[in-house]
């Protein structure tokens, strides 16, 4: 999984939202930016992307995207509920109609019960639906990151389609 595998995705993801007349935007969390990152290597992206939130920390994501704190404590950070939610608030936060979120433990720590290195928990929203996932990947914290955004980028184009 290389960078050229990543931005010919963020290409086709560009391309696809041009043709439906949709605009994006994301959250990120363990991605720390990088979907975003790659979406704006693509000449033209200010047509078809709207803004990027890097929400870190719980608080950020209640300040920046609605997602309730209860929520949070309840299902964790990392879940496909608190997914789902900052996928909903980058919209309702934007000028955006649809939108993508990721978040997750990468590693090496942040381990807990049932949510392994490598957990990560992906959103996609428009104004009718959200849909949600959970996968676990493997490899170190920069090859979970990789993962992490071929992954969402994959779903976005799904979800367009």
């Amino acid at each position: 999984m290389s960078s050229d595998t990543i931005l010919a995705l963020a290409a086709q993801v560009g391309k696809a939202l041009q043709d439906k007349g949709l605009i994006l935007t994301t959250a990120e969390s363990c991605t720390g930016g990088g979907v975003a990152q790659a979406i704006t290597e693509i000449a033209g992206s200010s047509d078809w992307f709207d803004c990027g939130f890097v929400t870190y920390s719980n608080a950020s994501k209640t300040e920046m995207l609605d997602v309730s704190a209860a929520l949070m404590a309840q299902m964790g950070s990392v879940s496909e509920e608190v997914a789902g939610a900052m996928a909903t608030g980058a919209l309702g936060a934007s000028n955006a109609h649809i939108a993508l979120s990721t978040t997750g433990i990468a590693g090496p720590t942040g381990a807990v019960p049932g949510k392994p290195v490598g957990t990560v928990c992906f959103g996609w929203a428009n104004a009718d639906s959200v849909h949600t996932e959970r996968l676990v990947f493997a490899g170190d914290r920069k090859a979970v990151r990789e993962q992490s955004v071929i992954h969402v980028l994959q779903g976005l184009l799904r979800f367009i389609n």
